[in-house]
């Protein structure tokens, strides 16, 4: 099955669109998505970005929770009020509108990351500096994993 690999920078028009990589409207396409899902991301300058399955995952959660609690009421805040829909153009361009430069900080250039089943969209510099601190995270766990055998534990 096709995935959302790779990441590309690309530049805004003059008219506030981008144009979403090949690659990514490639597996659009072959996904049959008729229009795209977004959400803000809870602790990152990122929205998903994905299919109505991605919208489906989050519904999927949402009703493991008991509807008379609060979580409940906060996931659907956070999924249906929180999120929106972003039309590709017959070009394969998005319109960045102020749900998507308000949360990521873009301004001028815009960062497609694929994640598999979806893709980012973030500000370039806070992806390379999100990307670095997400490098050094999988660092020390793989350094700990070598101290302490495959179970990541450190030797006392």
């Amino acid at each position: 099955m096709s995935r959302f690999l790779s990441s590309a920078v690309n530049r805004i028009d003059a008219k506030g669109r981008v144009s979403v990589p090949a690659h990514f409207r490639s597996v659009v396409q072959q996904r049959g998505y008729s229009e795209l899902y977004a959400i803000r991301q809870l602790d990152i300058p990122a929205l998903d970005v994905g299919g109505l399955d991605l919208l489906d995952r989050y519904e999927a959660r949402m009703n493991q929770e008991d509807p008379f609690l609060q979580t409940a009421d906060d996931m659907s805040f956070f999924v249906h009020g929180d999120g929106a829909f972003l039309k590709l153009d017959q070009d394969g361009r998005i319109t960045v509108t102020d749900f998507i430069r308000e949360h990521t900080g873009i301004t001028a250039d815009v960062a497609f990351v694929g994640r598999g089943n979806f893709f980012q969209i973030w500000e370039p510099s806070k992806l390379a500096a999100y990307g670095a601190q997400a490098r050094a995270r999988l660092s020390r766990l793989r350094q700990g994993m070598k101290a302490g055998g495959e179970t990541g534990e450190q030797p006392e």
